[in-house]
């Protein structure tokens, strides 16, 4: 299992279209794989999900991931969110 702790940096944070490059990014990987924040746990690759968390700029959020690919799926998320979603 693989843990990473990161601020999401840009303004609007996890809301509809960067919560969406997000969700497809971890649906990438065949590891499992969540996204919490203030002790609450949810799926990163469900939209309805990420978007409970009400994640917004400058807010800490933890991804975790366990299975045959967790590092790459760790990896890849963290550089999306430090990216802002830049296409």
């Amino acid at each position: 299992m693989c843990v990473k702790d990161i601020e999401v940096k840009n303004q609007v944070g996890l809301h509809a279209r960067p919560a969406t490059f997000f969700i497809q990014k971890a649906n990438e990987y065949k590891s499992s794989i969540w996204v919490e924040k203030e002790e609450r746990r949810v799926n990163a690759k469900s939209l309805l999900g990420i978007l409970s968390l009400g994640i917004v700029g400058g807010a800490k959020i933890r991804i975790i991931a366990d299975g045959s690919d967790e590092q790459l799926a760790i990896d890849g998320l963290v550089k999306l969110v430090d990216s802002e979603f830049a296409e």
